[in-house]
């Protein structure tokens, strides 16, 4: 399988770098009143707790199996990305719409532009520096994919909230020092209401993208598409195993259910049989060390078998 990133990386340099601009742009947004500016602190705190509800989720997700959760708590991950996608709608889309809304109801002249400009340079450097910690991770496992690929492909939902929590600060930040720049040069606090309202549409918007991916593999999904090409590939190869029957794979979290459904080849006694199986299966999991669970049954290929493996 692909080489797992270091998701636990890059969490922490989004969670440093968002500490320090949420304070930053928090002084600036008293000092200066800027509605676009008010709406990207907010949008840093939320980011703040949002990294921090991953960093719970990853560590509930290493708890081990129990009578009740036989296969572990690998999927606790999924539960609290979605919730990040939920907050980051809430707290950062919405009430950032309400605070354009608001401003455009009743405007107030920036006071410290410049004080608003120079924060807001310093966020996007910083929230740079945690975008390039990220892709840093994302691009050990990209294999040559598009990042919109990778994206809806990924089995690792906290790299995916990560990275659209650090696509969406940037692009915010950059509309909030556009909008900033416009109403400093034009006197008219409406683009600095405009601009609030255009951050929270924003983050609406990769919040749903990534409310959308979390919610399949909530639900349940495969290993990624090139990982169960690869285990159905390694299995089809193995001596003790005539015909493949079928591969089903569950992602949980870092680790992988497998259960094979196999047509094995002949054995003089049940002994061997199982002594194959055990092998086969011993085989798979050094092979892909991601494997925690495997399930398999020999059974005999018929005809609709192999015409249901053709099936696109």
């Amino acid at each position: 399988m692909a080489e797992q990133a270091n998701s636990l990386s890059s969490i922490f340099y989004a969670l440093g770098a968002n500490m320090a601009i949420f304070a930053a742009k928090l002084v600036a947004a008293i000092i200066t009143g800027s509605g676009s500016m008010l709406a990207e602190a907010i949008h840093s705190l939320a980011d703040c707790g949002n990294q921090l509800l991953l960093l719970v989720g990853l560590k509930q997700s290493k708890k081990p199996p129990t009578p009740d959760s036989p296969l572990g708590f690998g999927k606790s991950i999924y539960f609290w990305s979605f919730i990040v996608a939920l907050i980051m709608f809430s707290m950062g889309g919405v009430f950032s719409i309400y605070e354009g809304v608001h401003k455009l109801q009743h405007p107030e002249a920036l006071s410290s532009p410049w004080l608003a400009i120079g924060v807001l340079i310093f966020s996007i450097v910083a929230e740079s520096m945690s975008l390039w910690g990220c892709l840093r991770e994302v691009n050990k496992v990209r294999e040559g994919r598009s990042l919109a690929r990778w994206f809806r492909e990924s089995r690792q939902s906290e790299l995916i909230v990560v990275f659209g929590e650090d696509l969406a600060a940037l692009f915010g930040l950059v509309l909030a020092l556009i909008a900033i720049s416009i109403t400093i040069f034009t006197g008219d606090p409406l683009w600095d209401a405009l601009g609030s309202i255009c951050i929270g549409v924003l983050l609406i918007l990769i919040a749903l993208f990534i409310g959308i991916e979390v919610k399949s593999l909530l639900i349940g999904q495969s290993a990624a598409p090139r990982n169960r090409k690869a285990i159905e590939e390694f299995l089809a190869a193995q001596q003790e195993i005539r015909t493949l029957i079928n591969v089903i794979t569950l992602q949980l979290g870092q680790d992988v259910m497998v259960a094979v459904k196999a047509e094995m080849q002949e054995f003089a006694t049940q002994k061997e049989l199982i002594s194959a199986i055990n092998a086969c299966e011993k085989r798979m999991k050094t092979r892909f060390p991601q494997i925690r669970w495997s399930f398999f049954e020999p059974d005999i290929a018929t005809p609709s078998d192999q015409s249901s493996k053709d099936l696109p």
